[in-house]
């Protein structure tokens, strides 16, 4: 039985903080920064904004797109690593909140980035064994970063929506399989009551980011006998500009190939929403026919590769909901001392 996408949505805050404003505070060269990086600027969440609200405007925005019942949505899953409440679920928030409940399953997933991508794996089998209708997977984060930290010149904050199906007739995108690749590794961690992640440095590079997307990419490959001349996109996972663009020329994607889903420049790292945004950035631009092959990566650490063919009825919804495009233009840029407000980083005796 085929399973795929049948519809998806975005969500991103209005709110941008430049990577120079955050230098100056620190004393950093911006332009060192930025060049490194690959990272311009970066979303930060309204005062009232948070992974539920994102994750609620996400889901509203793909059934809207696919103008679908939302009473056949069987299973919710949303994964983060900044849900709001360390016992209570964010998917029952959401199910309520888009009308689907009470006749369905709904849980949190947690695995750093790739929360998002580990959803819509759940969702396939889900569906394909005819256990749920639709399945709605949802990526979505309010990332931290100390004050100073390197990560907080990328965390940022979004979410995407993907509703999974198994009626071709409905699906804009097929998916023809997927590859996970898991080890024990950890690059990345954050205890119960810590309000920021610590991270592993350099360690983060090879052994965590580029040893699993390399292994769950070329396992996928390998899986369907494809190379990357097969596929017309790639998205990869974008803690920054830099490693998407580095392991896509690894696995011989070229720089076009990635253009249209590498949105970190102008967005930043939203976690669990960073490699769901780059698919559905790219969907935005497909056509009917044209391949997508998508790599999540999540630390401690694992990663999920997808392959992904466009049908034609890609034309049919894409604009009946805002695409990441709309949602990145006519950004409202704050200063440290808003953005420090914002993000709770200011706390008062």
């Amino acid at each position: 039985m085929s399973v795929g996408i049948v519809s998806y949505g975005t969500y991103i805050p209005k709110y941008r903080i430049k990577v120079e404003d955050i230098a100056k505070v620190w004393g950093d060269n911006a332009d060192i920064l930025s060049a490194g990086l690959m990272v311009n600027e970066k979303s930060v969440p309204d005062l009232d904004e948070d992974t539920v609200t994102i994750a609620v405007e996400a889901a509203r925005a793909a059934i809207c797109r696919g103008s679908l019942d939302p009473s056949r949505v069987g299973a919710i899953y949303t994964g983060s690593e900044s849900h709001p409440y360390a016992v209570k679920p964010t998917s029952t928030i959401v199910a309520e909140a888009v009308e689907a409940t009470p006749e369905m399953t709904a849980a949190d997933f947690e695995f750093a980035c790739k929360a998002g991508s580990a959803g819509m794996q759940a969702c396939m089998g889900l569906v394909q064994s005819d256990m749920a209708d639709l399945g709605l997977a949802i990526g979505s984060d309010v990332s931290q970063g100390a004050p100073g930290d390197a990560l907080e010149y990328t965390a940022a904050a979004g979410g995407a929506a993907f509703v999974i199906g198994n009626k071709e007739e409905e699906m804009v995108a097929i998916i023809e399989d997927t590859y996970s690749f898991t080890t024990d590794t950890p690059d990345f961690w954050r205890r119960e009551g810590m309000p920021y992640p610590e991270h592993g440095g350099r360690f983060t590079g090879e052994p965590g980011y580029f040893k699993h997307v390399l292994g769950a990419a070329k396992g996928l490959m390998g899986k369907l006998g494809t190379s990357a001349e097969d596929y017309d996109y790639a998205v990869f996972h974008q803690p920054n500009g830099k490693f998407p663009s580095r392991v896509a020329k690894m696995l011989g994607f070229s720089k076009e190939k990635i253009a249209p889903g590498l949105v970190v420049t102008r967005l930043g790292n939203t976690y669990s929403g960073s490699c769901l945004m780059g698919i559905a950035a790219t969907l935005d631009q497909a056509k009917p026919g044209d391949r997508i092959f998508a790599t999540a990566f999540g630390s401690g650490a694992g990663a999920d590769a997808f392959s992904f063919r466009v049908t034609d009825k890609i034309d049919k919804i894409r604009d009946k909901a805002p695409q990441v495009e709309e949602l990145l233009a006519n950004p409202v840029y704050m200063d440290y001392a808003m953005y420090a407000k914002h993000k709770g980083k200011i706390k008062r005796a």
